[in-house]
């Protein structure tokens, strides 16, 4: 695995070099030089694999492309060409979405500043105030470290101001998930500053532009993740519970799903949204209450054949599941069935596969006349063929396996026909295969009555860990 890093600049001077000393064409110094480096194991995945172009007219040696933007675009700021402002922030965003190599080098070069104050100058010119935003949520993709406290309340200004503009408020919240995705402490800064407020505001007040819509769910679902790496505790939990308890979100995403039953994607984003805000007993219920199960599950009975919207339903469900009182809810109305189908329509994805088990594991938790319809409406077989088919997924593995000690662990007298159905090797070799399927693999094996090592490791006897 590549563990060595090389700058931007001595990745241009190896080209250069190659093309002045070794007199190779562009082309072939530039494949050299990649070459050479990759098998020296170092990672090129943030530099920008071009050769440089030749001097603009302010520059004294060669740069790439989205240097020579930035440099024009400098320039324009510092001279309030508003015009030109705008043309070069278009330009500038489309190199950054040339891929993550070029953001990165454009961040590193000073990019944001720069395209910040040309964001202030275009506040009064709605074009290039869409030109601005566009180009800020090009540069921060993948690099949420840039925004600071004048951006973050800029982009608050562009919501609160621009409420009733589809596009202004459309690009504003997408660079909101930007500058959110994998940073914990954007996400709290901006929580404090109201977004929550106005990622739900969006949905009212364009709720019937798909665009909009899909982009406020996919930012309000990433304000509940959990995802940033560097702290060691964030506020997933309290930020689902302030968009259903202080923004109504939960009331606000089914309503807002009727609008859309031809619109897959849209369906989609609602739906995994949905999964991310039910953290609490009550919060599921509510999700009954609104109708938003029904509407799932005709959902998943109408759709079968969309996987992607198929991997969300099934995610929201499995969320759902999280109340017992709810279980009985899906299983009477037929979610179970619909589970196992989808299923078996898409054993080939492992991510369905995943969720689907993770849904019927939840179902049969507790709840043993749930297992009793999960077994005759074969839901064991289905989960065997997924671990059939993905034996590399520890996931599916894990998921399958805790489908097959749910199901058992209060029901015994399905152990023998499991068994039969080849549970055993499938669950011994997804023990051995994968580390973290141990401990569910061996309660599984335990409760089909299976011979199992159980033994303790260490009692606390003979001796003290302190020596």
């Amino acid at each position: 695995m590549a563990c060595r890093w090389v700058t931007q600049e001595t990745f241009d001077d190896i080209v250069r070099e190659n093309m002045t000393e070794f007199e190779m064409d562009p082309e072939e110094a530039l494949n050299d030089a990649i070459q050479q480096l990759e098998s020296q194991g170092v990672d090129l995945t943030n530099i920008v694999k071009a050769v440089q172009k030749p001097c603009g007219e302010n520059e004294t040696e060669p740069s790439h492309d989205i240097l020579q933007t930035l440099g024009s675009l400098r320039d324009s700021v510092d001279s309030s060409s508003l015009s030109s402002v705008s043309e070069l922030l278009v330009k500038f965003g489309d190199q950054c979405k040339e891929g993550m190599a070029h953001r990165y080098l454009a961040g590193q070069k000073s990019a944001y500043p720069v395209v910040l104050s040309a964001w202030k100058l275009s506040e009064g010119d709605r074009e290039a105030l869409l030109n601005a935003l566009y180009a800020m949520s090009c540069l921060t993709d993948g690099q949420p470290d840039l925004l600071e406290p004048v951006g973050l309340q800029m982009l608050i200004q562009a919501l609160q101001n621009h409420a009733s503009d589809a596009e202004v408020t459309l690009l504003a919240i997408r660079l909101t998930r930007h500058v959110c995705l994998k940073h914990e402490q954007n996400r709290q800064n901006l929580v404090k500053a109201g977004i929550l407020g106005h990622l739900t505001t969006a949905i009212v007040n364009h709720v019937s532009d798909p665009d909009v819509v899909r982009e406020s769910c996919s930012a309000l679902k990433i304000m509940t993740f959990d995802d940033d790496i560097r702290v060691p505790f964030g506020h997933a939990h309290e930020h689902a519970k302030m968009i259903v308890m202080d923004q109504g979100g939960l009331k606000l995403l089914i309503q807002a799903a009727q609008g859309f039953t031809d619109n897959s994607s849209v369906l989609s984003e609602i739906c995994g949204t949905i999964s991310r805000l039910c953290v609490r007993n009550e919060f599921c219920q509510d999700v009954v209450d609104l109708g938003g199960l029904n509407f799932m599950v005709a959902l998943l009975a109408d759709c079968i054949d969309q996987q992607e919207l198929v991997k969300q339903v099934l995610s929201a469900i499995r969320a759902l599941a999280g109340n017992d009182d709810v279980k009985d809810a899906i299983v009477s109305t037929g979610g179970t069935d619909l589970i196992v189908l989808a299923l078996s329509r898409h054993l080939s994805n492992a991510q369905i596969c995943d969720q689907g088990c993770s849904a019927l594991a939840m179902l049969a938790l507790r709840k043993p006349e749930n297992c009793r319809v999960i077994m005759e409406g074969g839901g064991v077989l289905v989960a065997l063929q997924a671990m059939k088919i993905h034996p590399q997924s520890s996931s599916v593995q894990k998921q399958a396996c805790m489908v097959i000690r749910n199901l058992v662990s209060r029901n015994s007298d399905f152990c023998q026909s499991i068994l039969e159905m080849g549970a055993e090797s499938l669950i011994v070799k997804a023990r051995s295969t994968h580390k973290d399927c141990d401990d569910v693999a061996k309660a599984a094996l335990r409760d089909l009555g299976c011979n199992v090592d159980l033994r303790e490791l260490w009692t606390g006897e003979k001796g003290s860990l302190a020596q």
